[in-house]
């Protein structure tokens, strides 16, 4: 029997692509997400929706699937995983998480505008799930980062919070947790956009009181148990951006790591979420060089006005960039 709290459509997405806590390299292998897109253009095409996949008579449908990735014996055996599915939902519930799929009315609709085929096909969550829907300002940078870059990254943050703006990071340590942190103290809300451990980071006495208070939501498209993988923490970059209607680099490395890569792939395919970089006396090359190909120096203290309003008006300022040749 599968449980009855997730929608039919959840189920089946679940049960196509999650985990379950098991290595990726178990048999059946769970869909990927071009290979759940892949199924997903077959399911519209045929006027169906994930959850008619759990039908009795499925499997007579599914024979007519011509994509040689998504053998129909692979979907009949990650279809047949309903024990697992209830065990892994119960547990979840237990601990205080929600899942959504990408078929849920629920699921945030800035993730389908902006990234389209590139939106998880599940997310696993604590806290407000209305918080996923609000936007706000994106503030992320390197890991190591000195006193006074994590200062800054504070007083960003709880101005942020102060004028009723919310915060999206990543929730690793460096700028993230101080972006949270400073906007959370501040009495503002945040969203944190996991790469790994969500069960751990969902019980953390740093942020417990926050969820509780519904001013602060994790929210992770890997297994809420999965470890830290460099995959992983590349790939969750680019839901942060989707999430925000700004976003502010405060540190980056050029040419490497997530922060790096994440800007570069929200300048060049966000087209409609301003990219700010701190532009400072000692700024990293990194930010030097994503100011050259088109992010925006972030408006300079103090910031008597409204951030926001503020932002607004720089983000409707044309970047001239220099000359290729």
């Amino acid at each position: 029997m599968l449980n009855n709290i997730l929608l039919p459509d959840t189920q089946a997405i679940l049960l196509l692509c999650a985990s379950f806590g098991q290595n990726r390299q178990i048999e059946p292998q769970p869909l990927t997400l071009n290979e759940y897109n892949s199924l997903a253009d077959w399911l519209r095409e045929n006027h169906m929706r994930p959850g008619d996949l759990l039908e009795p008579k499925v499997t007579e449908k599914l024979q007519k699937i011509t994509d040689s990735k998504i053998h129909t014996d692979r979907l009949s055996a990650l279809l047949e995983r309903g024990a697992m599915l209830s065990f892994a939902v119960e547990k979840w519930t237990n601990q205080g998480l929600w899942v959504l799929g990408r078929s849920d009315m629920n699921y945030p609709k800035r993730l389908k505008q902006q990234l389209r085929y590139s939106a998880p096909a599940i997310l696993y969550g604590v806290g407000d799930i209305e918080l996923l829907s609000r936007g706000g300002l994106a503030i992320v940078g390197s890991r190591d980062v000195d006193e006074e870059e994590l200062g800054y990254t504070h007083r960003v943050a709880q101005v942020s919070g102060l004028q009723g703006m919310q915060v999206i990071s990543g929730g690793a340590r460096g700028v993230d947790q101080a972006a949270m942190l400073g906007v959370l103290d501040a009495g503002g809300t945040c969203v944190a956009v996991l790469a790994d451990s969500l069960t751990k980071a969902a019980v953390n006495g740093k942020y417990r009181t926050s969820i509780k208070e519904g001013r602060l939501t994790l929210v992770s498209s890997y297994d809420p148990d999965a470890g830290f993988h460099v995959g992983n923490a590349m790939g969750r970059n680019k839901y942060i951006y989707a999430l925000s209607d700004y976003a502010l680099v405060v540190s980056s490395t050029l040419g490497k790591g997530g922060t790096w890569a994440g800007a570069v792939e929200a300048l060049k395919r966000l087209n409609d979420i301003p990219v700010f970089v701190r532009m400072h006396p000692t700024t990293s090359e990194g930010n030097q060089q994503l100011h050259n190909q088109g992010a925006k120096p972030f408006p300079s203290e103090p910031w008597n006005d409204s951030l926001q309003e503020i932002l607004a008006k720089v983000s409707l300022v044309k970047t001239t960039l220099p000359l290729s040749i």
